[in-house]
């Protein structure tokens, strides 16, 4: 074969590879091409879902991802008409099992007109979780008229709610409107606001309302943000002996934003980051400042110008707040009665929701409450401290928890409650301990102001209040389910206002630390469950009603023994 032949051949057969090599390299480069630009559409498209997801997501999937941010806590202010305190409101969140329960109070003394009165106002909201409304109960109350509304929802499409005004003569009638997705009620719009995203001056924010006082005002509604500001707010008080009042002791700023609806007939608050108010402004010209709890209610309880000065029906419910069986100088540790029955003359034109009259050792029949202590059987425990008690923990989550002025986990609280209990671990001999130690180490004296269980654990001197939430924190601490229950006691023919506490062991067993009562015998009339926050619920019910003595435990009908406490 000539050489020439074997040389074309080579040469053909290495640019036959070199052109394979470069058809092989093209095709490389293309699949990496398609692999970018896959990986780059998917990015576009990811990045577009989360700006999808973080710039347009509706207000409900806000307000549901803020309200694991919500805090339990009570907030109070001073009710004012033209500078001067005429009253008294507060605020208190709490989170319940698979919901948050909004209570607002609102009690006010008006000098005007022919006759002074006094109006009422108490609201309870349920929410869900996701701060979505599930029912609400709104009560209204002044001299000769009492407005009740009552509602639940039917998912987000209607809203079934009953209205009855004894003034406009409107008796309860059910009755169903729809609306179209989640609603907020006006009381709510604060939180709404503040939760889904920092409030911005000169927007205006849309809510779909329903408004329980007038029932076809309902849907879109614009809230706008007029103004911000810094208000200097009182963050706590300190008793002044001399003046016998509560004097501001320390101060805070806050950021506020002013939300309005158009004429502020509706919504005209000042409202912080939290979403609670800092002033409100109302349409008749009375105004709400955020305040310490002591100057809020306890100065204006005492205060010259209260019920009993203005001369109010039914002004004797500040004297019951007043006639503590400690400052009257009873005993009730000397009574021991197995049984009480007690008619509540009046309660039933009382609307008594929102009350905790019926429970565990209390039933009531229309005006009838009966009240029976706890057998030997009754303060078994179904449980004991051994183990980690997952249940009652889960059961009882609120009741084991921390609270304003209840430090339950503080060390030094946890450290003195099981030093208390030694090696018991039953919850019935633990509670009685706790319950002797503070009878016993406590000294009982008329105390101004909000308890608080660590600073008792120092002073060891303290009123019902405070003999009742230092139980309460020392049970808590050692993991056994306690609760404040506060209503009178029925001591030789009257009635004193009185507090106590209430331990689950079988059922809830009322306890009384102040006069070392185990159980408590059955002089104890249990009204409301709660701390400190409940207490001014009780001027409506204890204005409204008169407490008589209809029969103890020996079975003979006594003669009237009436108290107006």
């Amino acid at each position: 074969m000539p050489p020439c032949s074997t040389g074309a051949r080579a040469t053909r057969r290495v640019v036959e590879r070199m052109m394979a090599a470069e058809r092989q390299n093209s095709s490389r480069g293309r699949s990496r091409t398609v692999i970018a630009v896959a990986v780059l559409i998917a990015w576009v498209v990811g990045l577009g879902l989360l700006a999808r997801r973080e710039l347009f997501a509706s207000h409900a999937d806000l307000l549901a991802e803020a309200a694991m941010r919500l805090n339990p806590g009570a907030t109070f202010y001073v009710v004012e008409q033209q500078g001067k305190q005429i009253g008294f409101a507060s605020t208190t969140i709490d989170t319940v099992r698979n919901g948050i329960d909004v209570t607002d109070y609102y009690v006010a003394d008006f000098s005007t007109g022919a006759r002074p009165h006094r109006e009422t106002a108490r609201s309870v909201t349920r929410l869900s979780r996701a701060l979505a409304l599930r029912s609400f109960d709104l009560l209204t109350e002044s001299p000769g008229s009492a407005r009740h509304i009552g509602g639940r929802t039917e998912g987000d499409s209607a809203i079934v709610f009953a209205r009855a005004d004894s003034a406009a003569g409107i008796r309860a009638d059910s009755q169903r409107v729809s609306v179209l997705g989640p609603v907020l009620l006006p009381s709510l719009v604060p939180l709404a606001l503040a939760l889904g995203e920092t409030p911005k001056v000169g927007r205006k924010y849309s809510f779909r309302m329903f408004v329980p006082e007038s029932p076809g005002q309902r849907g879109e509604i614009q809230v706008s943000i007029l103004a911000e500001s810094v208000f200097t707010v009182v963050d706590s008080a300190k008793f002044d002996p001399a003046q016998r009042s509560w004097l501001v002791a320390l101060t805070d700023t806050v950021r506020a934003w002013h939300a309005s609806t158009e004429n502020g007939t509706l919504i005209n608050e000042w409202i912080d980051a939290q979403g609670r108010v800092v002033q409100g402004m109302r349409a008749d010209g009375i105004t709400l400042r955020r305040m310490a709890y002591e100057i809020a209610f306890e100065n204006w309880r005492k205060s010259q110008d209260s019920v009993e000065a203005l001369g109010v029906a039914g002004g004797t419910a500040s004297n019951f707040l007043e006639r503590t069986a400690i400052a009257a100088g009873v005993d009730v540790s000397k009574s021991n009665l197995q049984s009480l029955t007690v008619r509540l003359a009046g309660l039933a034109k009382v609307e008594a929701r929102g009350f905790d009259i019926v429970g565990s050792r209390q039933t009531q029949t229309g005006e009838t409450i009966r009240v029976t202590r706890e057998t030997e059987a009754q303060l078994v425990p179904t449980y004991s401290l051994l183990g980690d008690n997952a249940e009652i923990k889960k059961r009882f989550a609120r009741e084991l928890a921390d609270e304003p002025g209840l430090q339950a986990h503080e060390l030094r609280m946890v450290r003195t409650a099981i030093a208390i209990a030694g090696n018991d671990r039953d919850p019935r001999v633990i509670a009685g301990k706790i319950n002797a130690w503070v009878a016993t180490n406590v000294k009982r004296e008329v105390s101004p102001g909000a308890p608080d269980a660590l600073q008792l654990l120092s002073t060891r001197r303290g009123d019902a209040n405070d003999h009742a939430q230092l139980f309460v924190a020392l049970a808590r601490g050692i993991g056994i389910p306690s609760r404040v229950a506060m209503g009178v006691v029925y001591v030789g023919g009257k009635f004193y206002y009185h507090a106590w506490p209430e331990a689950y062991l079988r059922d809830w067993t009322a306890l009384d630390p102040t006069f070392g009562q185990f159980p408590a015998d059955a002089s104890h009339v249990r009204l409301v469950v709660g701390g400190m926050a409940r207490q001014p619920g009780l001027l409506r019910l204890m204005a409204s009603v008169k407490m008589e003595v209809t029969q103890k435990t020996d079975g003979r009908q006594p003669k009237a023994q009436t108290g107006k406490p």
